[in-house]
């Protein structure tokens, strides 16, 4: 470093010209990263439909939580305007029943 040029100003930051001597590799970032999903991937390949029902038996509010994260922020829903409400609860009952959800009274969809 030179005497009468400072490599970091009075907030810490390098100032301008300062030549880069060491750092994270590049890429080095983004291969933690790959290898992180690699393992992930891995353990959820072995043990995530297992996992995903014991935390929904055991912890529902955080299976519901990550449900939601899951989900896009904002849904559109378009029905057909000629559904009569029977039939609309008809339908709402069928995907409950296919996601195997209770409805209403804590009864089962069947």
């Amino acid at each position: 470093m030179s005497e009468d040029r400072p490599e970091r100003n009075e907030r810490g930051q390098f100032v301008p010209g300062h030549v880069a001597t060491g750092g994270r590799p590049k890429g080095s970032r983004s291969k933690l990263g790959e290898e992180f999903l690699e393992k992930l991937y891995a353990d959820f390949a072995e043990h995530g439909a297992d996992v995903i029902a014991r935390v929904r038996e055991e912890k529902p509010d955080q299976y519901l939580r990550v449900v939601a994260c899951l989900l896009p922020k904002e849904v559109k829903v378009s029905t057909e305007a000629d559904l009569s409400d029977e039939e609309l609860d008809r339908r709402i009952r069928q995907l409950a029943a296919a996601l195997d959800l209770t409805f209403g009274g804590g009864e089962a969809v069947h």
